[in-house]
């Protein structure tokens, strides 16, 4: 006697609750913003106060404490769930051995070697946000507003004004008006579209033009893909993905809430791409089929390097198999 539900169909249902739910809590931030504003309200006046926040070193700290974070949660499941490798599952034994990992040491040495030149543009350039006067911002990098003639352009950069009593740029200016729910989504799916679209051009020339190929082969250069890779990087190519980040958060007005949020979710992102695991709650299953690359795609670009540069999606990928078809 059928019991109503087979074994496709069991499958198939744990992806579909958090799939359903996520579609609910998305669809309701975009079509019923009022319901989560008093709490947007309150938790971005509680950041405003912050002296944390406020300071010009926030994101940048931020996104090594979120990468830790994620990072070792991935690690430690990558370690003691054999089954989820792609490596064992390719190789149907699950004795497969686990590839080197590098120490907390080591790690800790590639962290100072991330966040060495973002401190000093942190230090030393003055934040312009979509949201905030002119005056605030001029203010926030020792200008007097009167005096001084400043474009509020994120593309047109300024330098903190240096003086003995204050030399470096130690505050963010930060808009005084919380965005909504609806602005939070939105902001969020566009600038990780923006991403994920530039990232495909970028991608493909470290792999096509010679000089940037070298660059970029020190994150192709292991054996096993895992967790660990995804910050295995030259320095040139991860300011190059720090400065595409921002150019797609700022290239759409995106608030600093929303710049905030990004940061978790585009680690994530990052790290379960270079996971080396399928798991049964990766984004790729979560979105629509076909829509994501996930971490399959990803480790068949880093054993062979021919395709499936998109880091996210496949839109581009697709294209480009489609017009490199005889």
């Amino acid at each position: 006697m059928s019991s109503g539900v087979d074994a496709g169909d069991r499958s198939c249902l744990p992806v579909f609750i958090p799939r359903i739910g996520l579609s609910l809590i998305l669809g309701s931030m975009i079509a019923c913003p009022w319901i989560y504003q008093p709490a947007i309200d309150t938790i971005y006046s509680v950041l405003l106060e912050s002296y944390i926040y406020r300071a010009s070193t926030f994101e940048t700290l931020w996104t090594v404490i979120v990468y830790a974070i994620i990072e070792v949660s991935y690690v430690y499941k990558f370690g003691h769930n054999p089954q989820l490798r792609l490596a064992v599952q390719k190789n149907g034994s699950a004795t497969t051995p686990l590839p080197k990992l590098q120490r907390p040491k080591t790690r800790v040495r590639e962290g100072l070697t991330y966040i060495t030149p973002l401190l000093v543009m942190d230090l030393t350039m003055i934040k312009k946000f979509s949201g905030v006067s002119i005056n605030d911002m001029a203010l926030s990098g020792n200008y007097n507003p009167s005096t001084v003639s400043m474009r509020g352009n994120f593309l047109a950069p300024t330098l903190h004004r240096f003086t003995w009593d204050a030399p470096l740029q130690i505050w963010r200016a930060l808009p005084v008006v919380p965005p909504s729910s609806r602005q939070i989504v939105l902001q969020l799916a566009t600038s990780i579209l923006v991403y994920d679209s530039l990232f495909f051009f970028f991608h493909l020339a470290l792999h096509k033009l010679p000089l940037l190929s070298k660059i970029h082969g020190v994150h192709h250069r292991h054996g096993e893909i895992n967790p660990q890779i995804t910050n295995q990087l030259d320095i040139a190519e991860r300011l190059g993905l720090v400065l595409l980040a921002n150019f797609s958060l700022n290239i759409i007005g995106s608030h600093v809430l929303t710049r905030t949020l990004f940061v978790p979710m585009f680690v994530w992102l990052l790290v379960d791409i270079h996971s080396g695991m399928d798991q049964e709650w990766g984004y790729d299953k979560l979105l629509p089929h076909g829509w994501a690359a996930g971490s399959k795609r990803h480790s068949h670009h880093h054993q062979y390097g021919t395709k499936y540069y998109e880091p996210f999606f496949n839109w581009w990928d697709d294209a480009l198999e489609w017009m490199m078809r005889p």
